[in-house]
């Protein structure tokens, strides 16, 4: 008799669950999804449980009548938009520039060019040089290479190591490459202002962790204290000491794919150091 009487309620009360209700549920519940990864780990996610928290509080307010507090909140409510759109307007930015972000077709980046990066980033790291360099993907980085020092010169690794020797006037601050071309240096980033990353990053690893949450770039810093390479992509950011697992990283994000054989592989990267041996010949003669 119970279970009838349950049977019944729940058929009673229950809507029926339709295809297109189930595939409104799947479609909200991937929106929510993906506004908790958008959010995770930054001070929106802690203002969004604050209104969370006053959303509660009203709605405990109406059940409970209390005539004052529910009169302060229901006037706080019209302005509830407008707060939203202040508050999360970082992550309302960065939510609409991956919407945009052309999904066909993928940066075409020449393999010489990764290597003349590679054998820079070894330098400096050997060095202990402090360098930041930013690669721009689907977004520009127009607004942030206006910032800089314009160059519009071939990638090289001579260029990235005069760029970032220390003393020099270009030294500070960030190099921006666009596919195989280096567009200025001396750029100004934006600082993360995530609260979960470890406050003995410095600004340099900051800004290369700011510029990766507000575009799809990917950025390679070598400490100046330690000589370690990080590697920072949508706004994580990982050591990456080993040139070859970097490499990987990076092609990997520019969609590049392994035509080459491993003898093939190595055969570009012996030629690209013998290029280098043979610029340094020259400067000594």
């Amino acid at each position: 008799m119970l279970r009838w009487y349950v049977d019944s309620w729940i058929a009673t009360r229950l809507p029926e669950l339709s295809l297109t209700a189930v595939i409104d549920i799947l479609v909200v519940a991937f929106l929510i999804y993906q506004v908790a990864i958008l959010i995770r780990g930054t001070r929106a996610a802690h203002i969004l449980i604050g209104i969370i928290v006053i959303g509660l509080v009203y709605n405990v307010a109406i059940w409970a009548r209390l005539e004052v507090l529910q009169s302060i909140l229901s006037g706080l409510m019209p302005y509830t938009a407008i707060a939203v759109v202040v508050l999360f307007h970082p992550e309302i930015r960065r939510a609409l520039a991956r919407v945009g972000r052309k999904r066909f077709g993928r940066s075409a980046r020449r393999r010489e060019s990764i290597e003349e990066i590679m054998l820079a980033v070894g330098k400096l790291s050997e060095t202990k040089t402090g360098a930041l360099i930013v690669m721009e993907r689907n977004i520009g980085l127009r607004t942030f290479i206006e910032s800089g020092v314009p160059l519009d010169a071939r990638v090289s690794r001579d260029l990235l190591l005069s760029v970032f020797q220390k003393g020099q006037a270009l030294h500070d601050g960030a190099v921006i490459l666009q596919k195989d071309r280096v567009s200025a240096a001396a750029c100004f980033l934006p600082l993360t202002m995530n609260p979960s990353v470890s406050l003995q990053l410095g600004t340099r690893h900051r800004a290369a962790i700011g510029i990766t949450e507000e575009s799809d770039c990917v950025s390679i810093v070598v400490s100046e204290e330690t000589g370690d390479i990080s590697v920072a992509v949508s706004g994580e950011i990982e050591k990456c000491n080993d040139l070859k697992r970097l490499r990987e990283r990076v092609l990997g994000h520019f969609g590049e794919v392994k035509l080459i054989g491993a003898t093939d592989e190595t055969a570009l990267e012996e030629a690209a150091e013998e290029r280098v041996s043979r610029r340094e010949k020259a400067f000594e003669q």
